[in-house]
């Protein structure tokens, strides 16, 4: 397995969220929504988390944050269990861990000012007086570069673009300093011209702050700028880690080739040549394939043994970890 962070803030462990849906009249189904999960976030890094829609990716995000429980496994941070925490004893981790949500639209109030937005959570943890609350709102509201600032504090939300929505959800999360923060695509409203400034006001913060992220994203060229390591999510597991450099010019499993390869090139010149894609649609969390859960769409499927047991995530390369059969001992790796 890929090596952990020295230091982490956050590590999972074996951790699973699986939901019950009705398969008949009588009869419940396990959602393996996040199926057997390890994986660690060290102080001041971003680990970026990647896969196509409906993988796990914002479950995953929320189960480490407690916003919904697991259904097994563990989650530490800063060394402590925090799955063992009954909800009323996570005041003093919510102060440490924020979240920006993927739809600015429903995660924040419509009757509530930007400035109310920003200050709730201040309010909500006890910020000392009304003249701190208020400079800290509007240090937030700067820092993402909604201005004039006190104009825009008094806005509704209806008054917004999506992607200024964006940045007071971005304002909110920031405002209380947090250590660590799941960023679920936090500029997929936010116009392209200007994702590179938020993410680089959010790394500024980073380097300053020492501030950890779990970046959720589709954005593959994003994540290689704004994340120090990169995991592959398929189908509630992770099927591939390491540096996010490694991971781009290296890839191991091949879902992992295979998103990379359906990522457009800015070339004119491939404009008429199709990009190749992933053949078959994800299965659904409700129907697991057997053994490795991409056999039915895997090029590189071994008859006999992709379907017989799932692959265990393990190093593949120096600090590169992959959970495929090509990588067993004794077996070279791909294009070797």
């Amino acid at each position: 397995m890929s090596a952990a962070p020295a230091t982490a803030l956050v590590r999972a462990d074996d951790l699973r969220a699986w939901f019950s849906v009705r398969s008949g009249l009588f009869r419940t189904a396990p959602v393996k929504a996040v199926d057997g999960v390890t994986l660690s976030i060290a102080r001041g890094e971003t680990l970026a988390l990647v896969g196509e829609s409906g993988c796990g990716k914002t479950t995953l995000g929320r189960a480490l944050l407690r916003l919904i429980e697991p259904t097994g496994g563990t989650v530490h941070f800063d060394g402590r269990d925090i799955t063992a925490h009954k909800p009323g004893k996570l005041i003093a981790f919510r102060r440490r861990a924020q979240a920006v949500f993927q739809d600015p639209y429903s995660s924040i109030s419509p009757y509530m000012t930007v400035r109310a937005i920003v200050e709730e959570p201040l309010l909500i943890h006890g910020s000392s007086s009304r003249q701190e609350r208020e400079e800290r709102v509007l240090r937030a509201i700067e820092l993402v570069k909604l201005t004039p600032v006190g104009e825009t504090a008094e806005k509704y939300p209806h008054g917004l673009s999506g992607g200024q929505r964006q940045r007071v959800c971005i304002a909110r999360a920031m405002v209380l300093e947090p250590e660590f923060v799941v960023a679920d695509e936090p500029v997929s409203m936010v116009d392209a011209s200007n994702r590179a400034e938020i993410l680089g006001l959010l790394k500024e913060v980073q380097q300053r702050r020492g501030v950890a992220f779990l970046y959720i994203t589709h954005d593959i060229a994003s994540a290689r700028h704004f994340s120090e390591r990169m995991a592959v999510m398929y189908l509630g597991t992770i099927v591939e880690t390491a540096e996010t450099q490694s991971v781009i010019e290296e890839p191991l499993h091949p879902y992992t080739r295979g998103l990379l390869a359906s990522v457009p090139e800015p070339d004119p010149a491939n404009r008429k040549r199709l990009r190749p894609v992933i053949p078959g649609e994800p299965p659904s969390a409700a129907a697991v394939p057997s053994g490795c859960p991409f056999h039915p769409r895997c090029p590189d499927f071994m008859k006999g043994r992709c379907e017989l047991g799932r692959p265990e995530l393990k190093e593949a390369a120096p600090g590169h970890a992959a959970a495929c059969y090509l990588y067993e001992q004794g077996r070279p790796l791909v294009g070797a």
